[in-house]
């Protein structure tokens, strides 16, 4: 028992949204500290850690052969276990050293958010590594319960909340009442998805590669889901012609891009429209009035919001900070960690 209460004087709790495209970490009492991209460049041949976050991310499609820049999340979920291991030691030390001293004399505690369809695999998956990288203890808690939390949603009343959480491997929506997930649904389609769906049109239309670090520039310049005026955009893209093999750069429009980007748009409509399916009729009688929250760096695409309150006849609204809205979910919870405690699961 004083044991418990020196490592809770001495250490620091520390919430992590551990994403496919970006990782952000949440120091009790600091707010968000860290927000790079997961990203991790190592020696291809001994396997050393090069690069993490930004720096590696800048190496994406621009290395040379003895290095290899490597996302470890794929689809919201461990892809390269000792990568991410590495990964994670990184982000939790970087944290750490933002700490006071007498915060750094103890492992902290560790709350990771995770996708709601984890599988126990990738649960033990994402603990082992948050332990590996230096944590005294592990709790999960579920992305959408997350992100409804960081977004400011009433989550412990006893009235239906509607979560849109896109992130870079995963949309996950759900449906949440007296702070419990009633219904959710959680699909492998999010920013990414978006960016291999820009870089295969511009493979099909003009024969033309570009790497995705440029098919993300092009997606929020002139990317959209919905045409919200009469003007359409155009934007220069540069890369290699796949038939000649030289240096090409050609005009795209904001109008083919949005055509592009239908297939995964269309996924996550669908998503949405599953979880009302299923909702209770009281629950989903609730939304009609308090709508849907959109969270996550896909709610940022243009016309998103605008489409999905038109094929859903409901209100739609977009978290204050929606790239935030998880972390920052982690930080309530961290804040009212024993009050909470039963939307959580031990590591």
């Amino acid at each position: 028992m004083i044991h418990q209460r020196l490592a809770k004087f001495f250490s620091s709790d520390v919430g992590i949204d551990l994403g496919t495209a970006n990782c952000l970490v949440y120091v009790k009492d600091k707010g968000i500290v860290l927000s790079e991209p997961s990203v991790v460049a190592i020696d291809a041949l001994t396997k050393e850690v090069i690069a993490v976050g930004k720096e590696a991310y800048r190496m994406l499609d621009r290395c040379p052969l003895n290095i290899k820049a490597i996302r470890p999340m794929k689809c919201g979920v461990i892809a390269d276990f000792d990568i991410t291991g590495e990964m994670l030691r990184y982000f939790i030390t970087k944290a750490k050293m933002l700490m006071s001293p007498r915060h750094r004399l103890v492992k902290p505690r560790v709350l990771v958010a995770v996708p709601s369809g984890i599988t126990e695999v990738e649960t033990r998956a994402v603990q082992d590594s948050a332990e590996r990288a230096g944590a005294r203890e592990v709790r999960l808690i579920e992305e959408p319960m997350s992100a409804a939390i960081g977004s400011g949603l009433p989550v412990a009343e006893p009235c239906g909340n509607m979560i849109v959480d896109i992130g870079g491997g995963t949309t996950e929506v759900a449906v949440i009442s007296l702070a419990g997930i009633v219904e959710a649904k959680s699909c492998r389609v999010g920013g990414d998805e978006m960016n291999q769906a820009i870089i295969q049109h511009m493979k099909r239309v003009y024969n033309l590669l570009i790497g995705e670090p440029k098919a993300e520039k092009i997606k929020i310049e002139i990317g959209s889901a919905y045409q919200l005026s009469d003007e359409e955009v155009e934007m220069d893209v540069g890369g290699r012609d796949l038939v000649s093999g030289l240096p090409k750069s050609i005009k795209v429009s904001s109008r083919e891009i949005r055509t592009a980007l239908q297939e995964p748009v269309t996924s996550i409509l669908e998503a949405i429209r599953s979880t009302l399916e299923r909702c209770p009729p009281e629950l989903a009688s609730d939304l009609i009035d308090r709508g849907i929250m959109l969270a996550g760096g896909g709610a940022l695409l243009k016309g998103l919001k605008e489409l999905i309150a038109e094929e859903m006849d409901l209100p739609v609204n977009v978290a204050e900070d929606p790239l935030k809205a998880v972390a920052n979910g982690t930080g309530v919870v961290l804040q009212n960690m024993d009050t909470m405690s039963r939307n959580l699961t031990a590591g």
